[in-house]
């Protein structure tokens, strides 16, 4: 049985048709300038456009995919 470290996953992973998942600390910076902090192990940035939430997401994505 092997052990995971952090160095065996990708920091970014792009979701297809969903967000972009951010592993471990980073900085975003949304459509007006101002800066969020990552405080989670895994992160979800919206890439839709439509989260109410953003610059994270909130599953509205799914919605739009039904439509």
């Amino acid at each position: 049985m092997s052990e995971h470290t952090g160095d065996e996953h990708p920091d970014i992973i792009l979701c297809p048709g969903g967000p972009m998942l951010l592993r471990g600390e980073h900085v975003i910076e949304d459509e007006d300038g101002n800066e969020h902090r990552t405080w989670r192990p895994v992160s979800a940035v919206c890439r839709c456009g439509a989260s109410g939430i953003k610059p994270w997401c909130d599953g509205t994505h799914k919605a739009k995919r039904t439509r």
